[in-house]
């Protein structure tokens, strides 16, 4: 795909670029394509793992297009079917989403970043939730910072827009590693390889027991596991693959994985 986002695959994996020059702001149009691309790779059995990252040095992606909103496009404008960014709504994601974060992500651009499940940053990477300046809200950052870090330092940036570099984010269990920016894709590349090659049965049910059970009470969330309500979780008992993990280890073998 061309134009403001780039896809490429390589093997299991693919990899989304955002390509919007010159901060790679997100309007509504790229939003749309944004989850077109997110649910087609959702819907590819031959996908396991997917990279998101931005072109350029400087920007990974300021947020919300301030230039079309001046033209008249309404904050709840239509974004698609994964919402802002193509990812932070879109139903039955069940495969894992590394975000390669190679500069400045503010806004929304921030909450997309919090959508994935891993997050990779580059040394001069910096953070932000600039909406107060702007007349908006940071709505799912909102949501979902809170929940994330401690309250009052997730408080604090909704409230001042304080920016944050890579280092204090680290600090606050944003991101999982901080790299050189010229090792930044290799290092997202080389862990999205081991989770292409992990069971993908697994990070189905891991992901979807985390987003189901995540506002229950325990007691309620062990019963949607251990009754196999979740469907990620009864394919996963009755599947060919748990069966595999078994004989393997008995077998003292690397398993094969087969995703059925």
């Amino acid at each position: 795909m061309t134009g403001p986002i780039l896809t490429e695959r390589r093997g299991a994996v693919l990899e989304v670029t955002i390509d919007r020059p010159k901060a790679n702001a997100i309007d509504a149009a790229t939003s749309r394509i944004m989850g077109q691309v997110f649910a087609e790779f959702r819907d590819n059995p031959q996908l396991r793992v997917a990279i998101l990252t931005a072109a350029g040095e400087r920007f990974f992606c300021p947020g919300w297009d301030l230039k079309a909103a001046a033209a008249g496009e309404p904050p709840d404008a239509d974004y698609g079917v994964g919402g802002f960014g193509g990812l932070q709504q879109l139903p039955g994601l069940n495969k894992p989403v590394i975000c390669a974060i190679n500069g400045l992500a503010f806004g929304g651009g921030f909450e997309i970043a919090l959508s994935c499940d891993l997050l990779i940053a580059a040394d001069h990477a910096t953070f932000a939730l600039p909406e107060i300046n702007s007349g908006t809200v940071a709505d799912a950052a909102s949501i979902k910072l809170p929940r994330r870090i401690p309250y009052h330092v997730a408080m604090e940036l909704l409230l001042t827009g304080r920016q944050i570099d890579v280092h204090e984010a680290k600090h606050w269990g944003l991101v999982n590693e901080i790299v050189p920016a010229d090792r930044l894709l290799a290092r997202a590349r080389e862990l999205a390889q081991q989770l292409a090659d992990g069971p993908p049965l697994v990070f189905a049910a891991i992901k979807e027991i985390t987003r189901e059970t995540a506002h229950l009470p325990i007691q309620r969330a062990f019963e949607l596991v251990t009754r196999r309500r979740l469907p990620t979780v009864d394919a996963l008992y009755g599947s060919e693959d748990q069966k595999e993990g078994a004989r393997a280890f008995a077998e003292k073998r690397p398993p094969v994985w087969r995703g059925r």
